[in-house]
């Protein structure tokens, strides 16, 4: 079987480092997303440092162990890169984690927080991904809301919800992500699917499918047409256009105007 494989990443905003990042090979798809962060982390590196290197540690397992097992060992391994910061604070970096494997006869997928998986296989497309995240802080999520992009009391809010949401990461009853527990890797969803069955299939950050998921411009079916057809830099392109129609979150609530 002859596959195309194809990537494209841009931050959220260019006078910051990017966040995310993506690793694509003949057996591999790897997406990070890194965490935004409203307040302390305790880390002198940054969001961005964070997932650089754990995306690298996991690319150097990901061919020795399972996915699971690559991603719960790259946890530690980060932390020990940086004994100097404060890795007990609530705010310490956190990445969400999508990856697909292909062993074989067979592709596997991990999703770990709010990166989407979507597997077409003509009949349907299965998307994968943990929406534990946008359960939390529903109250304070909800205010901020309510307030345009850009306002005083946005912002505000927007603290009061990033401190729920961490006092609920990688807890019973909250949500799990790639930070400095291993174990949270236990919570992560994993799938297979084999190939013959798969037409298609994407790896996106929580930023790339609002194409679907926030500003309904396709349904997952169209937003994998789109990508065969034009490139994941068409996508993006169309995702940045929507947040440039909409810079206060009017019309589509959100966070932050280009994620």
């Amino acid at each position: 079987m002859i596959m195309e494989l194809i990537a494209a990443i841009e931050q959220g905003n260019a006078a910051k480092d990017n966040e995310d990042w993506v690793h694509v090979s003949q057996d591999l798809v790897l997406v990070l997303d890194g965490a935004t962060a409203r307040t302390d982390t305790g880390c002198v590196h940054g969001v961005a440092w964070f997932v650089g290197e754990l995306g690298r540690a996991i690319v150097d397992r990901a061919s020795q162990s399972s996915l699971a097992a690559s991603v719960a060992a790259s946890i530690p391994y980060v932390a020990g890169l940086h004994p100097e910061c404060d890795l007990s604070h609530p705010g310490t970096p956190s990445a969400a984690v999508g990856a697909l494997r292909i062993r074989g006869d067979v592709v596997e997928h991990l999703v770990l927080g709010d990166v989407s998986v979507a597997l077409d296989t003509g009949d349907q497309v299965r998307v994968i991904t943990d929406e534990r995240v946008s359960r939390t802080a529903s109250a304070e999520r909800a205010e901020a809301d309510r307030h345009p992009i850009g306002a005083p009391a946005k912002s505000e809010a927007l603290l009061r919800m990033k401190q729920q949401e961490l006092a609920a990461r990688n807890r019973p009853g909250g949500y799990w992500v790639a930070e400095t527990n291993p174990a949270a890797v236990d919570h992560a969803l994993t799938g297979q699917t084999h190939l013959d069955q798969l037409r298609r299939f994407a790896v996106l950050s929580d930023g790339a499918a609002r194409a679907v998921a926030a500003f309904g411009l396709y349904d997952w079916g169209g937003a994998l047409e789109l990508m065969q057809a034009a490139g994941a830099t068409e996508l993006i392109r169309q995702v940045r256009a929507a947040e440039r129609s909409d810079p206060q979150g009017i019309r589509w609530p959100r966070n932050k105007c280009s994620d």
